[in-house]
């Protein structure tokens, strides 16, 4: 019965996460959805039918499948996930947006292989950790390498687009799930010396990564140059205060902040709703990432737990 409880608990929180997704995409992209489609509620639209409905049911007919089923097709997956990240670099097959090579044009249709690779790397890697075993994991040729082999595809693959925030996020939940499968301390020391340097020469050498981090830093050096979005940010969470100034009565989503539905959304977030409403926002998400490590502590197997910690993150 707490297992069921459980369930309804994520549930309930990943539906009211959505809801309030859909409300606030529609607040902050009415403006910028004008601006560009000449339809106030464009975005809003667009992740209804073509997000929420085919997420909610995938949900549903995922969730009649052993999760164990995964574990037999998870080589298949994780190569057509690789093909799929070649294939858009081919001309006529890959479409480029702002100079970069990251969608997959089939018809009317299009998708980022990369999302892809986020999942086919989750359940490849806890396939393979599971069968390696804890004595094999510490080895240096068995463990370490063929890891950092598997990194190496995938990161060739999506750096090469590039798409620097989606390896990112790959990384370091690969990280956590060979922490996880028992590898050693001094190999995860290791793999944590490579990535801070080869961040360094990412920054290095591409001089917009280095102003990001300058921004972050001071955000008062250059308010209208590299500091001008963060500043935009920080001027709509300070308007909104405690309780905010009321849902669609943001000042900043008028052509003020870059990208009000995408970078930009959570300062919208904090100006329309407030502290608290944010703070609810925020307590949503620390529930989901409660259950979720609960539900992989709770694992029967291995490659329960391995998956499941990689799907939190």
């Amino acid at each position: 019965m707490q297992h069921k409880l459980g369930d309804k608990t994520l549930l309930s929180v990943v539906l009211m996460l959505l809801t309030f997704g859909l409300v606030m995409i529609a607040s902050a992209g009415v403006i910028y959805s004008e601006t560009r489609f000449g339809d106030s509620y464009y975005f809003f639209k667009h992740q209804f039918f073509y997000g929420v409905i085919p997420g909610l049911l995938a949900m549903w007919f995922f969730q009649k499948i052993d999760y164990h089923y995964w574990r037999k097709v998870a080589v298949p997956f994780f190569f057509l996930a690789i093909i799929f990240l070649i294939l858009v670099f081919v001309p006529g097959i890959g479409s480029r947006v702002y100079g970069a090579s990251r969608w997959l044009q089939l018809g009317p249709f299009s998708f980022q292989p990369s999302e892809m690779a986020k999942l086919a790397v989750i359940i490849y890697l806890a396939a393979w950790l599971e069968s390696r075993g804890a004595h094999r994991i510490k080895d240096v040729f068995e463990g370490l390498l063929p890891f950092l082999g598997i990194m190496g595809l995938v990161g060739l693959l999506i750096m090469k687009q590039p798409d620097t925030g989606t390896f990112g996020v790959i990384a370091f939940t690969s990280f956590a799930i060979f922490f996880i499968s028992g590898a050693r301390f001094n190999h995860l020391f290791s793999m944590a010396g490579l990535g801070a340097l080869g961040l360094w020469i990412l920054v290095k050498i591409e001089p917009y990564r280095f102003n990001r981090i300058l921004a972050f830093l001071d955000p008062g050096a250059d308010p209208q140059g590299i500091g001008y979005q963060i500043n935009q940010a920080l001027l709509a969470i300070g308007s909104g205060g405690l309780f905010g100034l009321g849902l669609g009565h943001s000042r900043q989503k008028f052509n003020y902040l870059p990208e009000p539905v995408g970078d930009s959304i959570f300062a919208v977030i904090g100006e329309e709703v407030g502290f608290i409403g944010a703070a609810i926002l925020v307590t949503l998400f620390l529930m989901l990432a409660l259950r979720g490590i609960k539900i992989a502590k709770n694992a029967p197997d291995m490659f329960g737990r391995l998956m499941a910690t990689g799907l939190l993150i």
